[in-house]
C-alpha cells in the first residue's frame, strides 16, 4: 500500500478525471518510470518462483522464494524510509534505479553462485524501501484535491497490472532463460532513472540538514505517530489485515497449479492464470471506483467491501479448478481495491506534513512484512493440509478479522476532529516554521514539519 495523502474534499465534490490527472506532465513521468521498474519486478518474481519450485517440488519453499522479496522490508524498511525525508526526493529515486540496475546485472552474470544470486536480489531489494517511499511523498506535490486519488487510484491499478504483464512475461522467459528475465528487469531500471532524472523537477528535501536527528529516532517518530493516533492505527489495523488474505492465491499458484493442472490447461498456464487474477481485479476495481464513485460514495463502500474481499475467497474450500480460483482471487482484487485507496485518502488527512516518507515507510513496511508472513504460513500449512483447504479456513479467519476491524472502526465524528487536528498542525508550521524542516526533539504534537512550496495541500 502506498501511504500518501490527500487533501481530498469531502461529500459533494464529484471525482476528478483520467485526463485531469495525466495532463500533468510529471504525473506522467511518474506513472511510466513506475511501471517500468514494477514490471520488471514482477518478471524476475515469478521466475524465481518457478525455478524453485521445478528444482524442489516444494510448496514451503517455493513460498519462500516468493516471500522473500518482502524481506528487506522486515530488516530495514522503515529506517531506509525515512532517508527519503533527508535528500531530494528525485535523487532518492534515480539512485536507488542505479543500484537496482547494476546489481541485477550482476545477478545475470553466468557462473553465480546460488547463495550470492540471494545475496545480490536482496540487497537490491533493499533499495526498494527509500525509492518508494519518495516517490510517495512526491506524489501529493504533483497532484492536489481528488486528482490525488484518482492518481492513486491509477497508480496502484497499473502496479497491479504491471503484476499480471510480469507473471506472464516472467513464467514464459524463466521457461527458457531465467537470466534473460533479470537482465529485463535491469533495463527497466535503467529506462526509469533516465525517466525520473530528465523529467522530473528537482525539488528540497522534506527535512534541512540543520533540523535532522538520529536516523533511528526519527524512524521512531514514524511509528509512534501511526500506531500512537487513533484513526491512524485504525487504517493501519484495516489495510493490515486485507493483505492477509489477499496475497494467499498468488503465493501457493505455483503448486496449486500444479496440483490442480489438466483442466484444460497445463500447469504453466494455470499458475499464470492464478497469479494474474488479482491484480486484474484489481486493475479494474481500482479505475472503476477511483473514476466512477464520488468521494463521499467511496467513504460508504470501504466497509463493506473489507468484509466481502475476504468472504469470496471462502468457496476455495470447495476445490474448484483453476479458471474458478481465478475468478475468486479477482472478486477479491476488485473489492480490496475499493477498499484500499480510500483508506490511502484518510490517512493522508489525518496525518500532519512532514512525516510523509516515514509514514509510508511504516505502512509499507507492515504490508510487505504481513504478505510475506501470510504466504510462509499458508506454505507451511500446505505441506500438511490441501491447498484448498488452507486457503478457505485462511480466508474464514480473513472475514472474522475484517468484522473485528470494521466494528471497532472510528466514528465520524472521530475522523472528522483528527483531519481538523492534522491540518491545523501543519498550518502552525506554515506560520513558525519557514524552512520546511522537521525540528526534533519537540515530539509529535510539536513536531511540524513541511516544505513551504507545498504547504498549501497537505498530503504524506
Amino acid at each position: 500500500m502506498e501511504a500518501t495523502v490527500s487533501d481530498e474534499r469531502p461529500a459533494q465534490e464529484g471525482p476528478a478525471t483520467f485526463r485531469d490527472v495525466f495532463g500533468l506532465a510529471e504525473f506522467r513521468v511518474l506513472f511510466m518510470a513506475s511501471a517500468l521498474s514494477w514490471i520488471g519486478d514482477y518478471v524476475a518474481k515469478a521466475a524465481v518462483t518457478v525455478l524453485v519450485y521445478r528444482q524442489t517440488d516444494s510448496v514451503a519453499l517455493s513460498a519462500a522464494a516468493f516471500a522473500a522479496s518482502y524481506l528487506p522490508w522486515l530488516v530495514g524498511g522503515p529506517l531506509l524510509s525515512a532517508l527519503a525525508e533527508r535528500y531530494r526526493y528525485r535523487q532518492v529515486m534515480v539512485a536507488c534505479d542505479v543500484v537496482r540496475m547494476l546489481l541485477m546485472v550482476l545477478v545475470a552474470l553466468p557462473g553465480v553462485p546460488p547463495w550470492a544470486v540471494l545475496a545480490l536480489i536482496f540487497a537490491a531489494t533493499l533499495a526498494n524501501p527509500p525509492s518508494q517511499a519518495a516517490r510517495s511523498a512526491l506524489m501529493p506535490q504533483i497532484l492536489a484535491g481528488d486528482r490525488l486519488v484518482v492518481g492513486l487510484s491509477v497508480s496502484v491499478s497499473s502496479g497491479q497490472a504491471a503484476q499480471v504483464l510480469g507473471y506472464l512475461l516472467g513464467a514464459a522467459v524463466a521457461a527458457v532463460n531465467p537470466a534473460a528475465a533479470l537482465l529485463i528487469n535491469a533495463a527497466t531500471f535503467g529506462i526509469s532513472a533516465a525517466l525520473v532524472r530528465f523529467g522530473l523537477r528537482d525539488r528540497p528535501p522534506a527535512m534541512t540538514e540543520a533540523h535532522r536527528s538520529h536516523l533511528l529516532r526519527e524512524t521512531a517518530e514514524g511509528f509512534r505517530l501511526v500506531f500512537g493516533r487513533p484513526v491512524l492505527r485504525a487504517i493501519a489495523v484495516l489495510v493490515f489485515s486485507a493483505m492477509v488474505f489477499s496475497i494467499v492465491p498468488e503465493g501457493l499458484a505455483a503448486a496449486w497449479a500444479a496440483e490442480r493442472a489438466g483442466d484444460g490447461m497445463d500447469t504453466g498456464t494455470a499458475q499464470a492464470v492464478i497469479m494474474a487474477a488479482n491484480p486484474v481485479g484489481y486493475v479494474l476495481g481500482g479505475l472503476a471506483v477511483g473514476r466512477f464513485v464520488g468521494p463521499a460514495r467511496r467513504l460508504t463502500l470501504m466497509r463493506p467491501l473489507a468484509v466481502i474481499a475476504p468472504a469470496v475467497l471462502v468457496p476455495a474450500l470447495l476445490d474448484p479448478p483453476p479458471v474458478v480460483v481465478a475468478l475468486l482471487a479477482a472478486a477479491c482484487g476488485f473489492a480490496v481495491a475499493g477498499l484500499i485507496p480510500v483508506a490511502n485518502g484518510l490517512f493522508v488527512q489525518a496525518l500532519p506534513e512532514g512525516y510523509r516518507a516515514r509514514a509510508f515507510g511504516v505502512m509499507a513496511s507492515g504490508t510487505q512484512i504481513i504478505q510475506g508472513a501470510a504466504v510462509l504460513a499458508t506454505g507451511a500449512l500446505a505441506e500438511r493440509f490441501a491447498i484448498p483447504s488452507v486457503v478457505g479456513v485462511w480466508s474464514a479467519a480473513g472475514v472474522l478479522l475484517m468484522l473485528l476491524a470494521v466494528l471497532t472502526w472510528p466514528r465520524p465524528a472521530t475522523v472528522e476532529a483528527a483531519v481538523a487536528a492534522a491540518r491545523a498542525e501543519s498550518a502552525a508550521t506554515a506560520a513558525r516554521d519557514g524552512s520546511g524542516g522537521h525540528t526534533p526533539g519537540r515530539g509529535l504534537a510539536g513536531d511540524r514539519s513541511g516544505d513551504r512550496s507545498r504547504r498549501r495541500h497537505a498530503v504524506t
